[in-house]
């Protein structure tokens, strides 16, 4: 087991356990359309990071890139100021919708024993989505935050609703920030 994660912990899932912060990028909260509830979403992110730090569970922050929307490098590109990845935090890259597709993460999480995964991010109909039916498909357990995900869409709030419907589902949990455990 590697020493970083080897931590004191809080469950007995935490040494198994990983959270994605999927594409909390600032280009995402500059659209003409603001974020929904963009605050509480920022909030329950940064509570999920820090107890997953204090479980001493990995935080993956997912960053895509894309010409048009997301050019890599670019200041819309970046993470949104609110999050602050430590030097312990994984950094993955990704092009697609599902964050395992054609990046590392896959085998970041296999090199730490990871099982199962808890998802927060942007954007909730695309890569949230994507990511959370992408990790379905390769066995992980996963958990989506009801409250961790949204979308810059005038539809946000029935588009959440649908696919909490739809990704439960196809197995994934979806529960609030505060009855998330690692």
């Amino acid at each position: 087991m590697n020493d970083e994660i080897s931590a004191p912990m809080t469950g007995a899932q935490a040494s198994r356990s990983a959270l994605l912060v999927i594409d909390v990028q600032q280009g995402l909260f500059r659209k003409s359309t603001p974020i929904y509830q963009a605050e509480r979403l920022l909030t329950n992110i940064e509570t999920l990071v820090a107890r997953a730090h204090a479980a001493g569970v990995p935080v993956v922050y997912v960053q895509h890139a894309s010409d048009k929307v997301l050019p890599y490098g670019s200041v819309d590109w970046q993470l949104h100021p609110w999050l602050k990845p430590t030097s312990a935090d994984l950094l993955v890259e990704k092009q697609h919708g599902d964050a395992f597709e054609e990046t590392t993460l896959q085998s970041e999480l296999a090199a730490r024993g990871i099982d199962r995964v808890v998802a927060v991010g942007l954007v909730t109909h695309g890569c949230v989505k994507a990511t959370c039916l992408g990790a379905k498909a390769r066995g992980y357990t996963v958990v989506l935050a009801a409250d961790g995900h949204s979308s810059y869409s005038k539809d946000a709030a029935r588009l959440i609703e649908e696919w909490h419907t739809k990704l439960s589902a196809a197995g994934v949990a979806v529960q609030l920030t505060q009855e998330i455990v690692f």
